[in-house]
C-alpha cells in the first residue's frame, strides 16, 4: 500500500492478520514511530506521547499505567455504574418523550449517556457536570469551528487537571481518587482521565447512532433484544466496525501470513474488513495488550441504553431518508452528525 506520504507500507484486510499484528510486540502502536496512513503530514512526526497517554506507548509503559489504570474497573463499581446508567437512561427517555415526538438521537441520547457514564467513573462533582459535559460533546462531537474546539479542549484539560488536586486532597470512591492513592504524579492522572475521555465518549456515542440504523434495516433484531440483548450488542458491534482501522509500526522483521513485513514499515489495519470474517469473535475493541480496557462499560451502556429506547419507543423510526443523513466526512471515528427520529 502506498501511504499519502509516499512511505511503500502495507495493508492488513483479514481476521488472522490483523490479529497477528496487534497481538505481536515487535510492532509499536507509538504515532512517532509510524507513517500516517490517512493523510500526509508534510514529513512531520508528532512527540513521543505524554506521561500517562498510555494508549500511545508500548511495553513496558503501558504496562505500568494499564496495570494501575485496570485495579480501577472493579466489579463493584461496574455494578454501581451499571444501576446510575439505568438511571441516566431513563431520564433521558422521559425528557424525549417529553419533548417528542421527534428528536435528534445524537443530542437526545446517544452523546450525553456516555458523556454523564464517563463523569460518574471519574467522580465529577454533579454541580460540575453541565460545564464539563458540554465541553466533552465539543471536543468529541461534530463542531467544525476548530478554535472553539480547542478552548473547550484547553478547558477540559485545566478542568482535569484541577479536579485530580481536589481529588488528592480530599478522596472520594471513583476512579480518579483512586489512582490518587498510586506513584503516578498529577500530570500522569489527568492524561490518563483524559485519555479514558477520548476512548469512551465519541466511540459509544456513534455505536448508539450507527447501531440503531443497523437496527432499524432489520426489525428481527429489535425482537431479539429483549431476549439477547448481549448477542445483538455483539452483532452491532461487528456490523457497525466505528474504528474501521487502525496502524502498527514494524520495530523489528517480522512475518505475517507468509509476507514479510520489514522493520520500520507501517502496517494499515482494516478493522471494518476483519471484521465481515465470521469465523471467530470481532476486533471492534482491538485485540491484544491495546485491546480497548472500558470494553465492559461500553457494553453495559449498549446493553442497557439500546432495549430501553426500544422499550419505550416501539414504533421507532427515521424521521428522514436514510440517503439524508449527514455523515462525518474523512473521520478516524466513523458518525452520524445529525440523526433525526421520530415516533408515535
Amino acid at each position: 500500500m502506498t501511504y499519502p506520504d509516499g512511505h511503500e507500507g502495507w495493508l492488513a484486510t483479514g481476521r488472522s492478520a490483523v490479529r497477528a499484528v496487534l497481538s505481536d510486540d515487535r510492532f509499536s502502536v507509538r504515532p512517532d514511530l509510524m507513517h500516517n496512513p490517512w493523510v500526509d503530514t508534510g514529513g512531520q512526526k508528532p512527540p513521543p506521547p505524554a506521561p500517562g497517554l498510555f494508549g500511545d506507548m508500548d511495553a513496558p509503559d503501558h504496562t505500568r499505567y494499564r496495570r494501575l489504570l485496570t485495579g480501577q474497573f472493579t466489579v463493584r463499581r461496574m455494578r454501581l455504574l451499571e444501576d446510575r446508567i439505568r438511571e441516566i437512561t431513563a431520564d433521558h427517555l422521559d425528557a424525549m418523550e417529553r419533548n417528542g415526538p421527534t428528536a435528534d438521537l445524537i443530542t437526545a441520547f446517544a452523546q450525553p449517556i456516555p458523556a454523564l457514564t464517563i463523569c460518574e467513573l471519574l467522580g465529577v462533582p454533579y454541580e460540575d457536570r453541565g460545564g464539563f459535559q458540554d465541553d466533552i460533546v465539543a471536543v468529541t462531537g461534530s463542531m467544525v469551528d476548530y478554535d472553539a474546539l480547542m478552548e473547550a479542549l484547553a478547558r477540559q484539560q485545566a478542568y482535569i487537571g484541577e479536579l485530580v488536586v481536589r481529588k488528592r486532597a480530599e478522596p472520594q470512591d471513583d476512579l480518579i481518587s483512586g489512582l490518587t492513592e498510586s506513584d503516578l504524579t498529577d500530570e500522569e492522572i489527568a492524561n490518563m482521565s483524559l485519555f479514558l475521555l477520548g476512548g469512551g465518549l465519541d466511540t459509544t456515542t456513534n455505536v448508539f447512532a450507527t447501531g440503531l440504523l443497523e437496527l432499524l434495516r432489520e426489525p428481527e433484531r429489535v425482537e431479539r433484544l429483549r431476549t439477547e440483548p448481549e448477542v445483538v450488542v455483539e452483532e452491532i458491534l461487528r456490523a457497525v466496525s466505528i474504528i474501521p482501522m487502525t496502524a502498527r509500526s514494524a520495530l523489528a522483521d517480522v512475518e505475517i501470513d507468509g509476507r514479510l513485513v520489514r522493520a520500520g514499515e507501517t502496517v494499515a489495519l482494516s478493522i471494518e474488513d476483519a471484521n465481515k470474517d465470521l469465523s471467530g469473535g470481532h476486533v471492534s475493541f482491538g485485540h491484544g495488550i491495546h485491546q480497548c480496557i472500558g470494553q465492559q462499560l461500553a457494553r453495559v451502556e449498549l446493553k442497557v441504553g439500546f432495549p430501553a429506547l426500544f422499550d419505550r419507543f416501539p414504533k421507532l423510526r427515521l424521521a428522514v431518508a436514510e440517503s439524508e443523513l449527514p455523515w462525518r466526512p474523512h473521520a478516524l471515528v466513523r458518525g452520524i452528525l445529525e440523526l433525526p427520529i421520530a415516533w408515535d
